[in-house]
Formats: C-alpha cells, structure tokens, sequence
C-alpha cells in the first residue's frame, strides 16, 4: 500500500491541537512513503497506508485564517505525513510557503526525513516557514528507517535550506536507548554542527524520545513479525498523552539522562542552537 498515492478532497473540520512542536495541525498531506518501522502513522492509519494528498490546498490554507489571534500562530504541516516527497506532484508546500510569507502573526513549520527540497528553494518565504529535518544515528537509520535518505543526503539539504535563508532546525527522533548510545549520538550532533553549522545560530532542535502505544506494538509486529524495535512493556513506564490514550516510555530516569547527554552534546557543539523541547 505504501507506493499508492491517493487524490482526495479534504473535508473542513476543526484543525486539531499539535503541542509541543505547534498550535495546529495543517493537513497539506495524509501519510508517507517512508517504510519507518517505528513510525505511529502504523497506529493512526493501519492497513491503509496509502498517501493521500488534497486537491484543495487553497481552500486548506483558508481555513487558518479563523485561527488567526492577537498572538503568533504556528501550524504544523507534518502533523500526520512528510510532505516532501510527493511535493513535486502536488506543489502544496509551494503554496503553504508563499500563502504564509503574506500573514502576520502567523507561521508554518514542517518537518522531513527527505531531501528533495530544490522548488523550495527559490521561493520567497518571508522567513515565515521553518524547516526541519528529522535525523537519526547511521545504526538507526539503517535498521529502522527504510525507504529513506542517508543521513549526509538529509544534512546536504539542510545545508541548502539554510543557505536559502529558511529558519531551520533538527528533530532527533526517535532517541532510542541501545548500547552504544552516547558515542553515536554524540557523533551525529557533532555531524550535524560539521556540515550544517558549526555554531548553531538561527538552528532549532527538538527531541523526541521512544515511545508506543499498546495499539502500535501490535500494528508494528503485525507488520514485522521479527521487529528487534525495543518494546517491552515492563521496561517501560505508562503515560497519558494530549489526546488521552497512552504510551509506553522510558522511565524518568532514563528520559533524564537522554535529555542531559544530549543537551550538553548539542550546546557543547552549538552553543548559539536552541532547544524546544524535550519529550
């Protein structure tokens, strides 16, 4: 299912919440081609993994306006998909871009593991869109992120965003506590700093922890019965999410040391980065 690419129209309904990384969700794309065997879009869209993308996108974008406050807005348009790489057949991040160079007090943020982002380039963004480029260790990436670019083809393009004057940044997702750990992560930020900026300034990262939920676990298994992804549930600490269902996560003290190591790693390297937040 996952090399099929679905043409819909997008029905209006009430934008959904998207804490921590933004105020809303923005449904540009539904879906991925990536085969991340982690991903939770297994638990959102089971079997039905097609991509779907929306021949409305205008009127999409129309829809932000009655969110608009005395505030900032920020909409997230990877909320449910990573809309790079179908964006060459539906130019929708083309038209988020340039909608939202034109807003005050509004912006839009998307993430991708992708690294087609040349028709990007060019536009005039306004410095209204961040984008932000989902990077794991070598190891992980191999193992669990089929279907997707190396780690040097993503940071080859963050570099190219930068230098377009995007406001950029990095999401380190999912951490995963394997044993060698601190020597790969501390060698992918360092990476990052080598290739993409050496001090860190106008770069933002946010890091996302492993977690699943019980329904997941078994989309993942039905999927990959021979799954090494560590999800035992007694090593795991249980937790309520924004949307009320729960996860399973690692145990404070686990997530605590993560969020140290990798804190210092990245002001060591960075010192000018900012990080958003951890969960």
């Amino acid at each position: 299912m996952k090399g099929f690419l679905l043409v819909a129209v997008r029905q209006r309904g009430p934008l959904q919440s998207c804490r921590p990384s933004a105020d809303y969700q923005l449904p540009l794309v539904s879906g991925c081609p990536g085969l991340c065997e982690y991903c939770y879009l297994h638990t959102r869209f089971g079997q039905r993994s097609y991509t779907t993308v929306y021949a409305n996108v205008e009127e999409i974008l129309s829809w932000t306006m009655d969110y608009r406050t005395k505030e900032t807005v920020v909409f997230e348009g990877s909320a449910t998909s990573d809309p790079v790489p179908v964006n060459e057949w539906t130019s929708s991040l083309e038209e988020a871009i340039t909608f939202f160079a034109r807003q005050e007090g509004m912006r839009f943020r998307f993430a991708t593991k992708f690294h087609e982002v040349d028709l990007l380039l060019p536009l005039d963004h306004g410095q209204q869109t961040e984008i932000r480029f989902s990077v794991n260790t070598p190891a992980i990436i191999r193992q669990y992120e089929r279907g997707t670019p190396s780690l040097a083809k993503r940071l080859a393009a963050a570099r190219r965003i930068r230098e377009a004057g995007y406001p950029s940044g990095f999401l380190i997702a999912p951490i995963l506590a394997y044993p060698a750990w601190k020597e790969d992560y501390r060698r992918l930020v360092n990476t990052i700093a080598e290739t993409v900026t050496s001090q860190g300034d106008n770069i933002t990262f946010e890091l996302i922890s492993h977690r699943y939920t019980a329904r997941a676990k078994e989309m993942i298994l039905s999927l990959n019965p021979e799954s090494t992804l560590p999800m035992v549930d007694e090593e795991r600490q249980f937790k309520y999410g924004q949307f009320g269902y729960g996860k399973y996560v690692y145990p404070q003290t686990l997530r605590e040391a993560l969020k140290g190591f990798l804190t210092e790693a990245i002001q060591e390297a960075m010192p000018k980065a900012k990080i958003l937040y951890f969960v």
